[in-house]
């Protein structure tokens, strides 16, 4: 049987990319990682995840978590560093 840690280890994504989707999507984290490996694979997807990322940035700063915002902003970071697509 596959653990929630092994598949992430067969996504293109990280433990902390796949969060920021379950927290953008409001679903599990095992949801989230079945839509963000869906995602990676598809035309605009690498995109649809930044925006995802970016739109809780912005949600954190809002309600004022400027240290969950910056722990996002470095999350942001390594994803467009690793996925070329989500920066163009």
């Amino acid at each position: 049987m596959l653990t929630l840690q092994d598949c992430i280890g067969l996504s293109d994504l990280t433990e902390d990319e796949i969060l920021a989707i379950a927290e953008h999507e409001h679903i599990p984290e095992m949801a989230a990682l079945e839509l963000g490996c869906y995602l990676c694979h598809s035309a605009d997807g690498e995109k649809r995840i930044r925006r995802m990322i970016v739109d809780d940035i912005r949600l954190a700063r809002e309600k004022g978590n400027i240290q969950h915002a910056a722990m996002l902003k470095t999350v942001l970071k390594h994803y467009v560093a690793e996925h070329h697509l989500a920066g163009s």
